[in-house]
């Protein structure tokens, strides 16, 4: 009985409001793509495994296009994340254009590029570690760093009680992180992605 209710317990229980500048803790993990940036990518997803090469290309306009094509040019997807907050399909595989597929997608790379505004986040402490944390419909995202805010310890996206998915970035140079792994726990679908120098 004890186990069953230490399983039914939130991994988020512990969090405190904490009083700390979130934008000055974000923006130092910000990924900074001012020039296209090229990765080397996997992803599994079911019994499927993709691989090929994932661009970040800023645009002149301020949003970021993200696409993703196999090593002879194939195109898996091109999607756009406007400097507004928007977010546009230019293009899905069809075997993979399935809404579920294309809104999974959409939030980890959200999750990973870091474009929402620190005005909006909740700053909470736990064990010694900061969560700066933003709202989701369902769920929120936790930028979670060490206590003095010198490490990107992980990225969440959490629903009330635990994690849903996880990322890590890793390796900055020149602000723009060395790799990328984004692990999501209740289904096989995970992406790595490793830069590439051009």
């Amino acid at each position: 009985m004890l186990l069953l209710l230490a399983s039914c317990g939130s991994a988020y229980k512990g969090l405190q409001r904490t009083e700390y500048d979130a934008a000055a803790c974000l923006e130092k993990f910000r990924p900074r793509i001012d020039s296209p940036a090229l990765y080397s990518t996997q992803v599994d997803i079911l019994q499927h495994h993709l691989s090929g090469l994932l661009y970040f290309r800023p645009m002149e306009n301020g949003s970021m296009r993200v696409l993703f094509m196999s090593e002879v040019g194939m195109k898996f997807f091109d999607f756009e994340f406007t400097k507004s907050g928007d977010f546009i399909k230019h293009y899905m595989l069809p075997k993979m254009d399935k809404k579920a597929v294309v809104k999974t997608l959409r939030k980890d790379f959200d999750m990973v590029l870091m474009r929402r505004d620190p005005a909006t986040a909740e700053t909470l402490s736990m064990a010694g570690q900061r969560y700066t944390a933003f709202r989701l419909p369902k769920g929120k995202i936790y930028y979670i760093t060490d206590a003095d805010c010198s490490e990107l310890v992980r990225v969440e996206n959490g629903s009330r009680r635990k994690p849903v998915v996880e990322a890590t970035l890793r390796a900055y140079r020149n602000g723009v992180p060395d790799s990328i792994d984004i692990r999501h726990h209740a289904v096989k679908f995970n992406i790595s992605l490793q830069r590439v120098e051009k």
